[in-house]
């Protein structure tokens, strides 16, 4: 019997020093991998994170803001007296902020409005229940301090004129459909919204609804 119990104990084999190593050494690995890998993650989001915020503040120092009223201007009846053209002043939103390219499509030559030829990185669009037009003809105009070019600086104040109807410096016109209205009209009780569109910066929305009774200039607050 005690020698079947000490042929027993020979057959049994322990964890050696060196395989207690291994197991260590493996487990130490598996640790350092998830880690790195934990810290990759971290950092990442961190950079993404810090991106964002950058991109953001890139956004905001090119902001319009609206200055002033919308004053809506009466046509005759070639465009049935309804509203020929409206006026939305704007500056920079932000003081010291980066310049705005209001380069615009058309201009005001002899009274008549005509092409600029030039390339317009800042695009208007028009909307109504009816109508869309998804890059509308403007031009602009400084009031105040104004630099030789189409750069609206934290300084400045612009004028931008969004025409409905085409002008020939005497009689208006309906206009092809787009970047004009061709018939449909803004009329009494009508509510449009305006999308000013930047290269960069945030779009600046404008709702209006005309009164009841349409005056030759409509103050449309």
């Amino acid at each position: 019997m005690f020698r079947k119990l000490n042929t027993i104990h020979r057959s049994e084999q322990g964890i050696t020093g060196l395989e207690t190593a291994i197991i260590l050494i493996a487990f130490v690995v598996v640790a350092a991998v998830f880690a790195y890998t934990v810290l990759s993650a971290g950092l990442f989001s961190s950079q993404k994170s810090q991106e964002a915020v950058y991109s953001g503040l890139e956004e905001t120092q090119s902001t319009l803001e609206m200055r002033g009223n919308v004053i809506a201007y009466k046509g005759d009846a070639n465009i049935g007296s309804s509203v020929g053209k409206i006026e939305i002043t704007v500056s920079n939103s932000l003081k010291g902020g980066d310049v705005i390219d209001l380069t615009p499509p058309y201009i005001v030559a002899g009274g008549a409005l005509v092409g600029s030829g030039l390339n317009n990185p800042t695009i208007i669009s028009y909307v109504d229940d009816t109508t869309t037009i998804a890059n509308c003809a403007w031009t602009l105009d400084f009031v105040g301090k104004a630099s030789s070019d189409y750069l609206l600086e934290s300084d400045e104040k612009a004028v931008i004129t969004i025409w409905l109807h085409t002008y020939d410096g005497a009689v208006w016109a309906a206009g092809a459909n787009p970047p004009f209205l061709a018939g449909n009209n803004v009329d009494a009780n009508h509510t449009f919204t305006a999308e000013i569109k930047p290269s960069r910066g945030a779009v600046l929305t404008v709702e209006r609804t005309m009164p009841g009774y349409l005056d030759t200039v409509i103050d449309l607050q």
